[in-house]
């Protein structure tokens, strides 16, 4: 749901970076973790607040510090150029959607079980890469891909048997549904994102995207905004600036280490959101949500790990032919 605003043109020097650049990298992604953990934690407290209307404070406010920042990389410059208007108006409407399945799941689940379900997502990249664009998956992926959902399924399950009876039982299940949709979402928009970037430049998918889901929340207005006290404004504004600052501390992780390096680092945010959630809101983590959030991890982690396996092994194939060639 959040793309990087990759540089352009990319450091030639994350192709073989040194030790000291990649913990940069590291450092930049697992500072990009917190701010985005920082985000939800924000959206979370600001109760009360309906979900279009989270929405647009997340979308609206992020655009200024990406500007800002695009304005001292000079990459502003032909940032509103694009051939796709209507594919980036499906991908804002796509990731609408999946930001208000989200956010309605932090208002209803403990926050580390709203962020561990969320990380179904990568396991949905790969069913729809397979069944949407028929990408060869093979066994080892598919088999992530099965054990990952089974943790999903751990994490869910108590929200979901007969057991959670009663109007709070009903608001978490709904909650834990909700989430488990928009991690689905998120991964279409990461689909629609990857046919974005052949034609356009990550700047402007970037700044569509927080351009569009602003104007699409607008048209919640009708079904109730209301007026945020002093501190849930503050709460809101503070979402929105953490969204956009978080991309660009994600954009500049990939200047120094290549994403198969730096990506299991996301599941640093299980620790933070515990962390958070026990001292901030309260939250006890279920052993559920623990096994299930392992399982999850791991499952993860092997598919990052395959595809790099698998992007190495392309590379050589490419680089023999090319000297057979030569």
């Amino acid at each position: 749901m959040n793309a990087p605003l990759r540089p352009e043109p990319a450091d030639s020097r994350a192709e073989s970076p040194a030790e000291s650049k990649v913990m940069r990298g590291i450092g930049f992604k697992v500072a990009s973790v917190c701010v985005f953990v920082a985000m939800s934690s924000l959206l979370k407290a600001a109760e009360g607040i309906p979900l279009g209307q989270l929405v647009f404070f997340r979308s609206f406010f992020a655009i200024f510090p990406i500007v800002i920042y695009l304005a001292v990389t000079h990459q502003l410059s032909g940032v509103f150029h694009t051939r796709e208007r209507l594919s980036h108006v499906w991908r804002g409407l796509v990731g609408v959607s999946a930001m208000c399945c989200s956010f309605f799941a932090l208002t209803r689940l403990p926050l580390p079980e709203a962020i561990a379900i969320n990380y179904a997502s990568p396991l949905f990249v790969v069913v729809f890469s397979a069944i949407l664009l028929h990408e060869t998956v093979r066994i080892y992926r598919w088999s992530a891909v099965v054990v990952g959902l089974i943790g999903v399924m751990v994490i869910l399950w108590p929200r979901l048997t007969v057991f959670s009876s009663g109007e709070l039982g009903m608001e978490e299940t709904l909650g834990a549904l909700s989430a488990l949709a928009g991690a689905g979402l998120s991964a279409i928009a990461m689909l629609l994102v990857r046919r974005l970037v052949q034609t356009e430049r990550t700047p402007t998918i970037v700044i569509y995207f927080s351009i569009t889901s602003s104007v699409i929340a607008l048209f919640t207005l009708p079904f109730g905004w209301v007026m945020p006290t002093p501190a849930q404004a503050l709460m809101l504004v503070g979402a929105g600036f953490a969204g956009g600052i978080a991309q660009i501390f994600l954009t500049q992780c990939y200047r120094y280490a290549e994403m198969s390096t730096i990506a299991p680092f996301e599941y640093t945010s299980m620790l933070l959101s515990l962390a958070i959630g026990y001292l901030v809101f309260g939250d006890i983590p279920t052993i559920e949500m623990l096994i299930g959030g392992v399982v999850v991890i791991g499952a993860g982690i092997f598919i990052i790990y395959r595809e790099h396996r698998l992007a190495v092994a392309e590379r050589n194939r490419r680089a023999l032919g090319a000297g057979r060639m030569s």
